[in-house]
């Protein structure tokens, strides 16, 4: 064996040393080294195609030449049209090493006969190297083909060469390959196409000035059929199928390019560069159902100088975005129809609520049926209104979030305070927060930011989603990220559970008394200066987002989220998910039931008669009690009130009072609203108290003010138990007064020093700078 296999390498050794071999081989190593020294770069630009979730093309895009050359893709080279393009230009293409030495020969015979070049010989091979580098028709130029095209046959497949000649032959114009000849003309997709049309769009490319598609209709025919025949006596087809093809009229002429979805279209065209199609998630059918919802709805509006409107569908399961509406009429240049109002960043008024409050029930601060105070309220120089301009008092917070009340919305932005919620924010990734983050402030809460309408409604999928935040998937080929907690699932079932109820003022007027109501979860909201108006939706299935404004900015008297935005938003979820068979959502494991207070929403204490049902998360949800009322020791008349160091021996009694803040008793006394007021305290009682001093409202501690013949406003709230208080400005007595009135003066220029005392003793101080030109 082993002198076999000596006698065998002795051999080859031999044969490779001889000239024979090397006289063989040279050619081959030639074409190694060429090939490696100049490598033939096959990188032609493809025109952008989107398409949507079921293929249909939605938009077209000239190429980086203004050429229209689309993509075909395997798929959708038949076996018809493979079948007819190789019997016309090349039968042998999937034999040869790209030129068939047989028909050069006969060529070059038949060339120099004539004495004129009649003949090229050219493979598919060859017509696409040609194709990709242009020359000059010589015959130095057919020796570099032939060798780039043996380059192309070495580096790529029979079936990607052929695909490349499909994508690169020219029809005259500025429109090249197959896909787009078809797509142009034709109006369909390259696997749509019958024989007879495959027919002619194969005898275009070589006659391209001649065989003019929608001029010379009559004349194309004519070789068309020619061809068929052709194809009849080779065998290629049954007779009935040719006698078909033939007697099939053309109806071939220009046609517009697709432009459907643009503003989606061109947004993936800039994100997905040299992509030459982008495959989208979008529903056409439902796509142009909601587009021409849009389009009437805001023709409607028009009277009231309304002109816009966006609206984005997600689907809560895939995350893909199903629907994309950047405008009312792309077309309308005068009202902004090119500007994305998907993207565009808007002020979002109050729909930053519900994330609050699902912030604040994670953290324990406070449950559906909390009491909170809904009265006017200074925060630091900051007096935000509620949208209608009246206040309820005190109240709980689903009635605050089901109402979108401002003050208990920034009290409780306050007690957490604003870098919490900006934390979240950028965790939900909104852009422009991150930017504005280090101004934010208590505003933000009702509007005081920039948001867009792709961020809100991909938070609002959040609730919809257990608390978890998902990446949008704009392409059928993404597939839903596993996702990141934003909030628990408890928070976003109490934020649903809120948000679904209909017995509130956001419930458009004309919708209140109809059978045709979605079920779902809403939020609306308005800008400041009524320049935007938004209503976000969801359900088990989608989430719905609705912008409904100017792109001018120019604020409207008539616009709001509630009758504006909202039915927009109902009529959307009745077209795409009316009688939703997914069912609604459950209760989060660790909802749990309990009762509280009906006047505090806290833990019942002994004295609380009104308790009702309310929702907690168990081992976060707060677990004070109840202090609503509070034990007061008075003289059996009830005249006055004892504290423990001035207590007599007998003759008192202890008695319940309601407890009220301070801001709550300003509130009642300013409404005169009646309330159970605490007899005055003891005059002969010396003792001072440390904690229930008043709260200075104005002026604002650390402002500065510039009074020029204005006069200063001093006012505070303070507790139950106070009858009068006394103002001192540095440190001087100026007035004593009702804790409820208002006194205007006019204070020092400088640093000013502004206390209250009350009747208690206690002491409040702050300090501003008055300042004058």
């Amino acid at each position: 064996m082993e002198k076999r296999r000596q006698k065998a390498f002795n051999v080859l050794k031999k044969w490779l040393r001889s000239r024979r071999f090397w006289l063989l081989a040279s050619p081959f190593l030639l074409f190694i080294v060429l090939d490696a020294a100049l490598p033939f770069k096959v990188a032609p630009s493809y025109s952008t195609l989107v398409v949507a979730a079921d293929g249909t093309i939605l938009h077209a895009f000239l190429n980086d030449h203004d050429k229209w050359r689309l993509y075909t893709e395997p798929d959708e080279i038949t076996p018809l049209l493979r079948q007819t393009i190789l019997q016309k230009e090349d039968r042998f293409f999937y034999f040869h090493p790209g030129f068939n030495p047989i028909a050069l020969g006969r060529a070059l015979v038949k060339n120099t006969v004539t004495g004129r070049r009649s003949s090229g010989a050219s493979t598919i091979t060859m017509q696409v190297v040609r194709l990709l580098e242009p020359r000059k028709r010589t015959y130095l130029s057919k020796g570099i083909e032939l060798f780039r095209a043996m380059q192309l046959e070495l580096h790529y497949s029979k079936d990607e060469i052929l695909q490349l000649y499909l994508n690169l032959i020219p029809y005259g114009s500025n429109i090249e390959g197959m896909k787009s000849a078809s797509l142009l003309y034709f109006g369909k997709l390259p696997q749509l196409l019958s024989l007879a049309e495959i027919t002619t769009l194969t005898i275009i490319p070589n006659r391209p000035s001649s065989l003019r598609l929608g001029r010379k209709n009559t004349f194309i025919v004519q070789e068309r059929n020619k061809w068929l025949k052709r194809f009849e006596r080779d065998g290629l087809f049954d007779k009935q199928i040719i006698a078909d093809a033939i007697n099939e009229p053309l109806n071939a002429y220009r046609r517009e390019a697709p432009k459907w979805v643009p503003h989606l279209a061109f947004r993936l065209k800039n994100e997905q560069k040299n992509t030459p199609i982008i495959r989208t998630a979008i529903l056409p059918t439902r796509q142009a159902q909601v587009e021409q919802m849009t389009r009437n709805y805001v023709n409607r509006l028009q009277s009231m100088n309304i002109h816009n409107a966006a609206v984005m569908v997600i689907n809560n399961e895939t995350m893909q975005v199903e629907t994309y509406v950047g405008s009312a009429d792309f077309n309308n240049s005068y009202d902004g129809g090119q500007v994305d109002g998907i993207k565009a960043i808007r002020s979002p008024g109050s729909t930053l609520k519900p994330l609050l409050y699902a912030i604040a029930f994670d953290k324990g601060m406070i449950t559906p049926k909390s009491a909170v105070n809904d009265v006017p309220t200074n925060f630091g120089g900051f007096e935000p209104e509620n949208f209608d301009r009246r206040f309820n008092g005190k109240v709980s917070i689903e009635f605050a979030l089901a109402n979108s009340l401002n003050i208990p919305a920034v009290k409780v932005l306050k007690d957490m305070t604003p870098g919490v919620l900006i934390n979240y924010l950028k965790k939900a990734d909104f852009q422009t927060v991150k930017k504005q983050s280090k101004d934010l402030g208590l505003s933000m809460i009702l509007g005081g930011c920039g948001v867009t309408l792709e961020e809100l409604t991909r938070l609002f999928t959040a609730f919809a989603n257990d608390g978890k935040m998902h990446g949008l998937n704009y392409t059928k080929e993404a597939e839903k990220a596993k996702g990141e907690v934003l909030i628990s699932p408890e928070s976003a079932y109490l934020i649903t559970t809120i948000l679904t109820q209909i017995t509130r003022p956001d419930l458009p007027n004309n919708f209140d008394n109809t059978y045709h109501l979605p079920r779902i979860a809403w939020k609306t909201g308005t800008s400041y200066g009524k320049k935007d108006a938004w209503s976000i939706g969801y359900n088990r299935r989608y989430t719905v987002g609705v912008w409904v404004g100017n792109f001018s900015g120019m604020g409207v008297p008539e616009l709001n989220g509630a009758n504006i935005a909202t039915p927009l938003l109902f009529d959307v979820f009745n077209a795409i998910d009316y009688n939703s068979p997914t069912g609604w959502f459950k209760p989060a494991a660790d909802i749990t039931r309990r009762k509280v207070c009906a006047e505090s929403g806290d833990l019942p204490a002994e004295f609380c008669t009104h308790q009702v049902l309310d929702y907690a998360i168990m081992g976060i949800s707060p677990t004070r009690r109840c202090q609503h009322l509070k034990w007061v020791l008075t003289d059996q008349t009830a005249k006055i009130s004892y504290c423990t160091q001035c207590l007599p021996d007998s003759g008192y009694v202890r008695k319940l009072y309601i407890n009220l803040a301070p801001g709550l008793i300003a509130y009642n006394e300013l409404n005169r609203i009646p309330y159970q007021r605490i007899p005055p305290h003891n005059p002969n009682c010396t003792r001072v108290f440390d904690i229930g001093a008043p709260i200075i409202t104005s002026p604002n501690d650390g402002s500065e003010y510039f009074l020029e013949g204005q006069q200063l406003q001093l006012a505070c709230q303070a507790a139950n138990d106070v009858r009068e208080v006394y103002w001192y400005v540095n440190d001087k007595l100026v007035q004593k007064a009702n804790p409820q009135a208002a006194l205007f003066i006019k204070p020092p220029v400088g640093k000013v020093k502004i206390s209250c005392s009350d009747d208690k003793g206690r002491n409040a101080d702050v300090f501003i700078n008055v300042l004058t030109q």
